[in-house]
């Protein structure tokens, strides 16, 4: 995808890297509990995408419209909430490196809580992706 082609809102919340999720996981990093409301605001973002689009779908509408995202809801149900969220500090707030889907089924079970790893920023090298087409 284009740079150009990424929606504002993206660009204005969204990290300025790109992340390899596989070099995130491998991270020596503890867990902890965090209180999911720090990270709902996720749900009005659309991070998701649907019908071959990048960025154009809401997690709170496959939330609210499960029949209409079918495939995506269904996705977010079978995610596995013994993996915790990976989150790293962006911008004044905590954003999701892995792990939208987790959080949003933990969202529609009404938990509180989630488990996370909060990645430091130092990590940032040891988690680039490779090659970037830009």
């Amino acid at each position: 995808m284009n740079k150009d082609d990424v929606p504002d809102i993206i660009k204005e919340v969204g990290f300025d890297f790109h992340w390899e999720e596989k070099k995130v996981w491998k991270l020596d990093v503890p867990t902890t509990e965090m209180y999911i409301g720090e990270l709902t605001w996720h749900l009005d973002i659309p991070f998701c995408s649907h019908q071959g689009g990048a960025y154009n779908l809401k997690p709170r509408d496959i939330i609210e419209h499960q029949t209409d995202y079918e495939s995506e809801y269904e996705r977010t149900m079978n995610a596995d909430l013994k993996y915790p969220i990976d989150i790293m500090e962006n911008k004044g707030r905590w954003l999701i490196l892995d792990g939208l889907h987790r959080l949003m089924k933990a969202y529609i079970l009404k938990m509180r809580t989630a488990h996370v790893r909060i990645i430091p920023r130092e990590k940032i090298p040891q988690i680039l992706k490779d090659d970037v087409d830009d």
